[in-house]
């Protein structure tokens, strides 16, 4: 069994600072826009995109692009060329240059072998992915926060092109008329730290991409409620087996049988229930869910989700 395990801690807050220039828009309103000049790591990739690339709107101008939103509308810049799509309200929008540069300074790329040269020659692929999360979050990602940009370029989308390449390298090591078991993957961190969420991204990042994935938490091996009374009995006075959530509350031969089968994942029509735990049961002490609810896994899987 291959297990690969990412362990994150903690992103500093980090923000970013650039410099301006106006655009007009056919009713006279003036837009705020950050540009990238030509010396700049921005100009090697900015021929990459078009005005309608994953749902963004970059504006050509000689050498700079400009990311506009908003409702659609045509406009001509200072330079002449005729821009569509403008938004017909004033903003303060982010340049791709600005962005890179932010994608840069997080701190999860050095622990990922990830450089400045890898980002850009994806940051396609980093626009692509940042979209749909903020779909799949309901953000604005024209106006994000500092806080929601660290969330989704320091943490979901680096996380997810690790994934990738583990995968990758996962592949290449065994030969193309080998069947490829399912690479698992595994997430840890203190409580509260956003596993669940991290995940929940993921698992939206590869259903996109294509990839078949199954997700379990170390919360769905929890003992069932008869199994937790019977290990409360069996040591009264114990508080830390009163309840779930410490070592000794896991069904632990569940948790291998499970990851075992996962990893036997590898040919089509191959089918497995996952199990899941309902924490509201017994009035918040929870029990094991009905095998009925339990999600199911449909191979060939390539990655399995584990997070601790």
């Amino acid at each position: 069994m291959t297990i690969e395990v990412l362990n994150i801690l903690s992103l500093p807050s980090l923000a970013t600072s650039s410099s301006s220039l106006s655009i007009s828009e056919s009713h006279g309103r003036p837009y705020k826009c950050r540009h990238a000049s030509s010396s700049s790591p921005a100009a090697q990739f900015t021929n990459k995109f078009s005005c309608s690339g994953y749902g963004r709107m970059w504006i050509q101008c000689q050498s700079y692009r400009y990311r506009m939103g908003g409702s659609s509308s045509n406009s001509r810049c200072k330079q002449g060329k005729v821009c569509s799509a403008l938004p017909r309200v004033t903003a303060d929008v982010s340049t791709i240059q600005d962005l890179f540069e932010f994608i840069c300074s997080g701190p999860l790329l050095e622990k990922m072998g990830l450089t400045e040269k890898d980002i850009s020659d994806s940051i396609d692929k980093w626009l692509q992915y940042g979209l749909l999360l903020c779909r799949l979050f309901q953000l604005n990602d024209w106006f994000l926060s500092v806080p929601q940009k660290i969330r989704i370029y320091h943490y979901y989308v680096p996380v997810f092109i690790w994934c990738e390449n583990q995968i990758a390298k996962h592949k290449a090591s065994f030969k193309e008329e080998d069947d490829v078991p399912p690479l698992v993957i595994g997430f840890s961190a203190p409580q509260g730290c956003g596993k669940t969420t991290l995940v929940f991204a993921l698992a939206n990042l590869f259903e996109v991409t294509g990839r078949k994935t199954a997700t379990i938490s170390i919360d769905d091996f929890y003992l069932t409620a008869e199994d937790q009374a019977k290990l409360r009995e069996k040591h009264p006075g114990n508080s830390l087996l009163e309840l779930r959530g410490n070592a000794g509350s896991h069904d632990l031969s569940l948790s291998i049988e499970t990851l075992t089968a996962l990893t036997k994942m590898s040919k089509e029509g191959m089918k497995m229930k996952l199990p899941r735990y309902n924490k509201s049961a017994y009035s918040g002490k929870g029990d094991r869910a009905d095998p009925s609810t339990w999600p199911e896994a449909e191979g060939p899987l390539t990655v399995g989700d584990f997070f601790l």
